[in-house]
């Protein structure tokens, strides 16, 4: 549709607008709210970082119930700003509760902080049912004068 005739049908109907090319409400807040994802098969991946530093505000059970990961790369170490955030740590046990298959799952966190450590020791017995394993790697690498903590691992 050429640029005018966008505009134009944007005039003649004010109640309405376009965001990514979907007609949405402008009274409401988000995009989002008006319309959903609809459902599709799991996606399988071999790696799988969890989004925004294991912040809440991305990350719920669905996306475990959906993207479904060998491993998972846990990253945060901002307990003010809630990273890692417990309520995703015990969104993966619930959606991999949902999977219907006993699949290996490891969780990869990369700093040790306080939540992490709570979380695998109040839910020991569910990761274990669940078949997943939490990579406790205390290793360093060394490399110019600097040393950070590794983990490796290996397909």
């Amino acid at each position: 549709m050429p640029e005018d005739e966008l505009s134009r049908s944007s005039h003649s109907n004010p109640g309405k607008s376009l965001v990514n090319g979907i007609k949405t409400n402008p009274a409401s807040s988000s995009p989002k709210s008006s319309f959903s994802v609809p459902m599709g098969p799991p996606v399988y991946v071999d790696l799988a970082y969890i989004p925004n530093h294991c912040s809440g505000k991305n990350t719920d059970p669905e996306f475990f119930k959906r993207v479904r990961a060998s491993y998972y790369v846990v990253s945060g170490n901002d307990a003010a700003n809630g990273e890692p955030s417990r309520a995703v740590l015990d969104a993966l046990l619930e959606g991999k509760s949902q999977w219907g298959d006993n699949l290996q799952v490891t969780l990869i966190p990369t700093h040790d902080t306080e939540v992490t450590r709570e979380w695998y020791q109040q839910t020991h017995e569910k990761q274990q049912e669940l078949n997943i394993m939490v990579l406790a790697s205390s290793s360093t690498v060394v490399m110019q004068d600097e040393s950070f903590p590794a983990c490796k691992i290996e397909f």
